[in-house]
């Protein structure tokens, strides 16, 4: 009885091809737009996870001011040198501490200038931020105390001055500092918030402060861990070291604030994912609105072929096999809606992952649980218009014009 109730559904479905097709276009959309917002979720969540983790988990941040809502970091002072040489001097289980201060200036190069990001760090820079050098050299520890006009640049700011040609060696203009460039990073393209890492340009410190800020000023710091070492306890060595010396007693608040890499990525992937689930739940909506679509075409269905139904009653079909028929055709809808709707939010999450270049991620659980449902949904809008047909009057069912 059930493969000639698919028969029967296959044959009222083809007479109304372009019907059929605008009924399930609901449930091919709300499937298509499930599969399809989870997959490219689920793509940035890994991308922006990657990205922080190249950071290191072993990484922490080191600002000024307490960070939140209705908290300025810029009402604490800044960190200074002594700060960063008693961390390192101090804290046990560290690998590095680098002092980070920047300020956007025009870099210039001949008849070509570009305005960048220059920081101010030191060479413990290369280990937190795990960035080596394509060419060239880091700062040497005489350039470093000295405060030397001395350039690392990055492979835009590369690019731009000085197109393919070698920038080694070559001075550029910082703001209204001639500066040396001995080095050029390697690239690190784009983060997932759609900043180019590598425009950028790296000086000594000292030299940053003397010639670009007009100030002693160190706006964060970053610390990294040793391999095996846990940063939770390095964080608290911090927080205790910095309590001492900006005098801060007990019971008063903290006037910094010290981040673990490792809570970052936990935040960050925490909060994309519950918003790829209620993207996905916005999406879920659909499948309900092409639900009603199925059942309001279902019922205009049984109202056309009410003779029909009438004669099989008066020939010997039983109820339930009327029942069957129309509950089978609705299903089927959903089914044939379901496929289709896969096979469109797999293409829209293909084309859409490319253009945002992250990771194309399926989740096979998903595409279940969006063909289950457009099964479901067949099922729950296809009962109310099957059951008006089973209990039709035969006679009445005859007489229908």
């Amino acid at each position: 009885m059930l493969v000639e109730a698919v028969k029967l559904a296959l044959q009222a479905i083809r007479r109304n091809a372009l019907r059929s097709f605008l009924t399930v276009l609901g449930i091919i959309i709300g499937v298509g737009a499930v599969i399809g917002m989870v997959t490219i979720g689920n793509g940035t969540t890994a991308r922006i996870t990657a990205d922080l983790a190249k950071l290191g988990t072993n990484l922490l941040f080191v600002l000024p001011g307490q960070v939140g809502p209705g908290r300025a970091s810029s009402d604490a002072k800044p960190f200074n040198s002594r700060d960063i040489e008693a961390m390192r001097a101090q804290l046990a289980g560290v690998q590095a501490v680098a002092p980070v201060a920047q300020k956007s200036v025009p870099v210039i190069y001949g008849t070509e200038n570009r305005n960048t990001v220059v920081t101010g760090t030191d060479s413990g820079y290369f280990v937190v931020q795990n960035w080596a050098l394509a060419r060239g050299r880091g700062f040497f520890e005489g350039e470093e105390r000295a405060g030397r006009a001395a350039c690392i640049i990055g492979q835009t700011v590369r690019e731009t001055l000085f197109g393919r040609a070698d920038p080694i060696g070559e001075t550029i203009r910082v703001h209204n500092v001639s500066c040396e460039v001995i080095g050029l990073l390697e690239a690190k393209g784009q983060s997932s918030f759609g900043t180019d890492l590598d425009d950028t340009v790296l000086m000594p410190l000292r030299a940053f402060q003397r010639r670009i800020a007009g100030n002693m000023d160190i706006a964060r710091v970053y610390v990294s861990a040793r391999n095996g070492v846990d940063t939770a306890k390095v964080q608290t060595g911090i927080e205790r070291l910095l309590r001492e010396r900006r005098n801060i007693t007990a019971g008063k608040e903290d006037d910094f604030s010290v981040r673990d890499m490792k809570q970052v990525v936990q935040a960050t992937a925490g909060a994309t994912a519950v918003l790829t689930g209620l993207l996905g739940a916005v999406a879920a909506v659909s499948l309900l609105v092409g639900g009603i679509g199925i059942m309001n075409i279902m019922l205009v269905s049984v109202t056309e072929r009410t003779r029909e139904i009438g004669i099989r009653l008066a020939i010997g079909a039983l109820e339930g096999q009327v029942l069957m028929q129309f509950l089978v055709e609705a299903v089927v809808l959903s089914l044939f809606g379901g496929i289709f709707g896969i096979a469109l939010g797999l293409g829209l999450a293909v084309v859409t992952t490319t253009v945002l270049n992250v990771p194309f991620l399926v989740d096979p659980f998903i595409i279940l649980v969006a063909f289950g449902f457009s099964a479901l949904v067949g099922i729950v809008f296809g009962y109310i218009p099957a059951h008006r047909a089973a209990r039709l009057d035969p006679i009445q069912a005859l007489r229908h014009e």
